[in-house]
């Protein structure tokens, strides 16, 4: 697959564009354990096994707080994802503005992520304009529910949405869940390691980012290698 005008690019936004495991996730995790201590009436630990299950299980905890315990998507998006300060910490990488500017192709944001804070992020680090689309989690919706990354159904129904075959399509990301769904429908993968490096440091983390599963078609460090050589 070579590089051209006809590629369609999907980025996510955390751990791909800029270091969210700096100080976002951290804020994040807090955030919503909090919210489900108040809502769902758990203790700290409860609330925090809760939130890692649900996210295991479905790859977004608040899927899981929607389908058993009924909690309101806007709310919890809206409380969890205020963030005083956010935009102090935030840090990508200029190289990657200098690359995303030069990647032939039409370029979207695809993150399970709200919309609101997607552009907030995107707004602070320049990156806003680069993209001809922000697709947060309340626009991946099908037959009235809520369907984010890794759902292969949504990303089947985005290729449509966009008028392009799914083997046009790059889902450029850190998460291999998200990637694993996204070659089952004919997409093409690109695991982004530099912020998930820097946030791995336990026994063992080394070793797996070295391993290329099947289903990723290149590991790259960050953006700039993505104009390089194109994918085989």
């Amino acid at each position: 697959m070579k590089l051209n005008s006809r590629t369609v690019w999907l980025f996510d936004l955390d751990n791909t564009l800029h270091n969210a495991s700096h100080h976002a996730f951290k804020a994040l995790n807090v955030s919503m354990s909090e919210y489900i201590v108040e809502h769902l009436g758990l203790v700290r630990a409860e609330a925090d096994a809760l939130r890692a299950r649900y996210w295991h299980r479905y790859g977004a905890t608040l899927l899981g707080l929607s389908r058993h315990h009924g909690v309101d998507v806007h709310h919890f998006l809206a409380e969890t994802h205020r963030l005083p300060g956010l935009e102090d910490s935030l840090h990508g990488h200029a190289h990657d503005l200098a690359a995303l500017r030069r990647l032939p192709g039409r370029k979207f944001v695809l993150t399970n992520a709200p919309l609101a804070y997607a552009l907030r992020v995107l707004g602070h680090l320049g990156l806003l304009g680069e993209f001809e689309a922000v697709i947060g989690f309340e626009q991946m919706r099908m037959f009235g529910q809520h369907r984010p990354k890794p759902d292969a159904r949504m990303l089947r129904w985005l290729s449509a949405q966009l008028k392009v075959s799914p083997g046009r399509c790059v889902l450029v990301e850190d998460t291999l869940m998200h990637q694993k769904s996204a070659r089952a429908v004919g997409m093409r993968t690109i695991w982004v390691q530099r912020w998930v490096r820097q946030a791995s440091r336990v026994a063992g983390a080394e070793a797996r980012l070295g391993r290329r599963p099947a289903y990723v078609d290149r590991r790259v460090h960050g953006l700039p290698e993505l104009l390089r050589r194109p994918l085989a």
